[in-house]
């Protein structure tokens, strides 16, 4: 990363956007705790640089990875309950159970709260996948595409659920390259390009800006309409 410097307001959704290579999920690595940055970093007022992982997540910051990484041999439900012990702290497992259940419910996952975790499809990975992080009640998520190899209609129920959590008040900075949940949902979008911000701005100002479509956009791309 070179020089890279921006801000997330509370309450928005910003969208990071780049080729491949460009440093996206470096970028969440070093917010997150899993990579150490040479800058530094700061969240709710306080500096995160260098603290663990775990650490991060207990102050409210947590990530979501690209390639999804469920406890396979675990039902969906204790997924979800592991994310409850990692940040709230000692818990009875009836406590656990009902948390757990509020947030399945959240992602419309309830109906496979029983289900081993090896057994589920894609999208409803993808879905677990963001259950387990908010199973520790954060005030912001970095979601790594969260929408990548699933079909159009199903990238439409993604973008209605990132949607949801940021009207329950959650803080999202997300990477993705499906154009359509990116512009859709971001308030505000950052390029990155070989480790460097090129651009900066609303949906409609990044569909506009040459170094953006040069480097990753194209020419014909338009950002849609808010909806």
């Amino acid at each position: 990363m070179e020089n890279v410097s921006f801000e997330v307001q509370e309450g928005e959704i910003m969208g990071l956007i780049g080729p491949n290579g460009a440093g996206k999920t470096t970028l969440l690595a070093c917010i997150s705790g899993f990579l150490k940055p040479a800058g530094q970093i700061f969240f709710g007022g306080r500096a995160i640089t260098g603290l663990a992982p775990n650490r991060i997540a207990h102050l409210g910051l947590v990530r979501t990875f690209q390639i999804v990484q469920p406890l396979v041999n675990l039902t969906v439900l204790e997924n979800v309950m592991v994310g409850t012990y990692a940040r709230i702290g000692p818990l009875d497992r009836a406590e656990a159970e009902h948390r757990a259940l509020m947030v399945l419910d959240a992602v419309g996952l309830r109906h496979l709260a029983l289900r081993r975790a090896g057994e589920l499809t894609l999208p409803s990975l993808k879905r677990l996948e963001i259950a387990r992080a908010l199973g520790t009640q954060p005030r912001m998520l970095l979601l790594d595409e969260v929408v990548a190899g699933l079909n159009p209609s199903e990238v439409s129920d993604a973008i209605a659920l990132v949607r949801s959590l940021r009207e329950k008040g959650i803080t999202i900075l997300m990477v993705e390259h499906v154009m359509k949940a990116i512009m859709s949902l971001s308030d505000r979008i950052m390029v990155l390009h070989y480790g460097r911000k090129i651009a900066e701005g609303t949906p409609a100002e990044i569909s506009r800006n040459e170094d953006a479509i040069n480097a990753y956009l194209g020419e014909n791309h338009a950002a849609p309409e808010q909806s």
